[in-house]
C-alpha cells in the first residue's frame, strides 16, 4: 500500500503530510506536521526526514512526493530518488478545503501571511478569485509595530483583556439610540476610528485582531456572493485562534446568506490538498 507525501513549502514554515489509499479509493491522512526553517531546501529535507522517521516509513513505502507553496520552486531535483511533482498552490487550496469540509463546492479561503480566495468544485476547475494582503502577516506586523509584541501567544494574551470600544468606531457611536436601521448597532463603522486616549496595549491588540478577521470575513462574503456560493471554508494557520472562530460566528449570524466553515486540520488544508492531487 503506497503513500503519497504532500509538502507545502512556505516562507517561514513547511508542512508535510502522508496520504494513504487502501486500494478501494478511501484515503486516510497520516500525521500532518510543521517545521520551521528560513531556507526552503533545509526545511524540505528536515521535514521529510522527521516525518518518515517518526512514522516508520521507508523510501519504498512512498510512491511520490507532491510539492506546493512559494518555496517549492527551489527544489529542482528528486527527493531521495522519489518523483517530485510540483502542483499549483491554488489547486491544493481548493482540493484540501473540499476534502476536509466534505463539500462538493465552496469558496475556500486560505489565511496565511496574506489571504487567497479560491472557488472550488469537486471534479471541476479550481478558480483563483483574488485575495487581500491582510492576513496573519498583518496581525504580526502591526502588533510588533504598535504594541511591541512579536509572539502570537503574547498578542492573544493582550487581546483577551482588550475592549474594542476603546479603539473602533461602531454604528451605535454615530447613530441615535432610537434610529431605525437594518444594521446591528454593534457593527464596526471604522476600524481604529475611535481610538481613546486611554487605549491600552490590550485594546490595540484586540483592535488589530478584529480588523484582520473582519476584513477577511467580509471580503469572503463578497467573493462568495460573486460566484453564487453559499459555503465558505476557511483554512490556514490564522484559523487556529479562538478569536477567529468567535468573529466568524458573529459574521455568520449577520444574515449575509453565507455559511462559514472551519474544518478540523484547517491549518494543514493546503498540504493535504497537495497530497491528494497525487492520486
Amino acid at each position: 500500500m503506497k503513500v503519497v507525501i504532500g509538502i507545502d513549502v512556505g516562507g517561514s514554515t513547511t508542512k508535510i503530510v502522508g496520504i494513504k489509499d487502501d486500494g478501494s479509493g478511501a484515503r486516510s491522512i497520516i500525521a500532518p506536521q510543521v517545521v520551521k526553517a528560513n531556507d526552503p531546501i533545509t526545511a524540505v529535507y528536515g521535514a521529510f526526514g522527521k516525518f518518515t522517521d517518526e512514522n516508520r516509513l521507508s523510501i519504498s513505502d512512498i510512491s511520490r512526493v507532491m510539492m506546493t507553496g512559494v518555496g517549492s520552486s527551489y527544489v529542482k531535483r528528486s527527493l531521495y530518488g522519489l518523483d517530485c511533482v510540483r502542483v499549483e498552490e491554488f489547486d491544493s487550496i481548493g482540493k484540501g478545503g473540499l476534502y476536509l469540509s466534505g463539500l462538493d463546492e465552496a469558496l475556500v479561503v486560505s489565511m496565511g501571511t496574506g489571504t487567497a480566495l479560491v472557488h472550488a468544485r469537486r471534479g471541476g476547475e479550481t478558480k483563483y478569485l483574488g485575495g487581500t494582503g491582510v492576513g496573519g502577516g498583518t496581525l504580526m506586523g502591526l502588533s510588533k509595530l504598535l504594541i511591541k509584541a512579536e509572539s502570537i501567544d503574547h498578542i492573544v494574551e493582550y487581546a483577551d483583556e482588550g475592549e474594542l470600544a476603546n479603539v473602533d468606531l461602531r454604528i451605535k457611536d454615530i447613530t441615535a439610540e432610537n434610529a431605525l436601521s437594518a444594521l446591528s448597532r454593534d457593527l464596526t463603522a471604522a476600524n481604529f476610528g475611535n481610538v481613546s486616549d486611554v487605549a491600552t496595549k490590550s485594546d490595540i491588540a484586540k483592535g488589530i485582531m478584529n480588523m484582520v478577521y473582519e476584513t477577511v470575513g467580509m471580503v469572503s462574503v463578497f467573493a462568495a456572493r460573486s460566484v453564487g456560493v453559499r459555503d465558505v471554508v476557511f483554512t490556514g494557520n490564522a484559523t487556529e485562534l479562538a478569536f477567529c472562530h468567535s468573529k466568524f460566528e458573529e459574521i455568520n449570524g449577520m444574515g449575509y446568506g453565507v455559511r462559514f466553515v472551519i474544518p478540523k486540520l484547517s491549518r494543514f488544508s493546503t498540504v493535504i490538498g497537495a497530497g491528494l492531487l497525487g492520486f
